[in-house]
């Protein structure tokens, strides 16, 4: 009988303001349930430690310059994962098999072949007694890929779990906004890809104006103007830098600059909109060879919740494209990357592939991860 195991997935995304955690129970292939979900803020001190030694990080070399300062902030990024996990561990009456951890990015390069995360999986396996898989992006870097997305065959797992017609993309918006298109319910057909600023953007500028780190439901963003004449620029700027081979993006490909002067509403609402058409012109794309069919777009991700961003990209949409959340079909969309990392965890333990020729440009299918047991 197949073996189904139970795994504790840790995701921290692109806003660095804390740890989602999922423990899910799956076979690491077409079974699949969902057990626990929960959102842990970082604390303050943690939270500006890590903007900080993102901004000083701009080029690998920097990683080398930096080297004490991120080892420093490794430890206490990993001991906060530790702390949270003993929590789950000792609240929840599932046995914990394995534990799926992302680490914190704070560079990646697809192009260049170069991502870190922060996390010591050693330290991790120590403190919990438990198995730990992490570095999930090694792997595929090493055979030719650029090391993101890894999420496209969860979301393949999650469409065929709830029945829906194919073709069906997902949408994550989250720092970055990437999509997967699934045609079929095989893993190899998958096609997905990284779009460009999803909240980055708009959080950056929330932070920079405020003591707020979002802008919540998009309000401030829908008393603004825009200005179309640095939108319009901004927009002709994203076509030129975007390059058929750019799979894969980090924050800091993308900037403030062409919204600098512009007053805090004015400027939000401008880059809410700048962000909505990339969305937009990707979501184009990437369905426009079935103009005459239906096709579901489910969003996941914090960016769902900003109703002027969403509404802004429903108003681009032909009538045929169905925009929907993910949480409308019994999915908590705001969970979907860290069930992936304890689902994509299962498939490492089990030597499964977890990057396809699609989903991150990989030279071949490839499994990633691992494993260390370090008690």
């Amino acid at each position: 009988m197949e073996k189904i195991y139970t795994s504790l997935g840790l995701m921290s995304g692109t806003s660095m303001d804390g740890v989602d955690a999922s423990i899910i129970r799956s076979n690491g292939e077409n079974e699949y349930e969902s057990i626990f979900d929960e959102y842990f803020e970082y604390e303050e001190g943690l939270y500006k430690d890590l903007v900080s030694l993102r901004n000083k990080i701009n080029t690998a070399n920097d990683i080398i310059v930096n080297s004490k300062l991120i080892n420093d902030v490794e430890r206490k990024i990993t001991l906060f994962h530790g702390k949270i996990c003993n929590k789950i561990i000792h609240e929840n009456t599932n046995e914990i098999d394995l534990i799926g951890f992302h680490g914190q990015t704070i560079f990646h390069d697809g192009n260049k072949k170069f991502s870190k995360q922060l996390g010591d999986g050693s330290l991790l396996s120590s403190l919990l007694k438990k198995d730990v898989i992490y570095n999930f992006r090694a792997n595929d870097i090493i055979n030719g890929g650029q090391g993101a997305p890894l999420a496209p065959i969860f979301h393949n797992l999650l469409i065929n779990k709830v029945k829906m017609k194919l073709p069906v993309c997902v949408l994550n918006i989250g720092g970055i906004a990437n999509i997967t298109i699934i045609k079929s319910n095989k893993n190899e057909d998958l096609k997905s890809y990284d779009i460009g600023p999803g909240n980055c953007l708009l959080d950056e500028w929330v932070r920079k104006h405020t003591n707020d780190r979002y802008d919540n439901n998009g309000k401030a963003a829908s008393v603004g103007k825009i200005d179309e004449i640095i939108l319009n620029k901004a927009i002709e700027n994203f076509d030129n830098i975007k390059t058929g081979n750019n799979l894969s993006f980090d924050i800091k490909d993308f900037d403030l600059g062409f919204v600098r002067g512009l007053s805090y509403v004015d400027g939000l609402s401008t880059l809410t909109k700048f962000t909505s058409e990339i969305i937009y012109q990707s979501i184009f794309k990437a369905t426009k060879i079935n103009q005459n069919d239906k096709i579901n777009i489910l969003v996941c991700g914090g960016g769902r919740k900003n109703l002027t961003l969403m509404e802004n990209i429903k108003k681009r949409l032909p009538s045929n494209i169905c925009l929907n959340l993910i949480d409308d079909f019994n999915v908590n969309g705001d969970f979907i990357e860290s069930q992936a990392f304890a689902y994509l965890a299962i498939r490492s333990l089990l030597k499964k592939m977890i990057s396809f020729t699609g989903t991150t440009n990989v030279k071949k299918p490839c499994t990633g991860g691992i494993l260390v047991k370090n008690y």
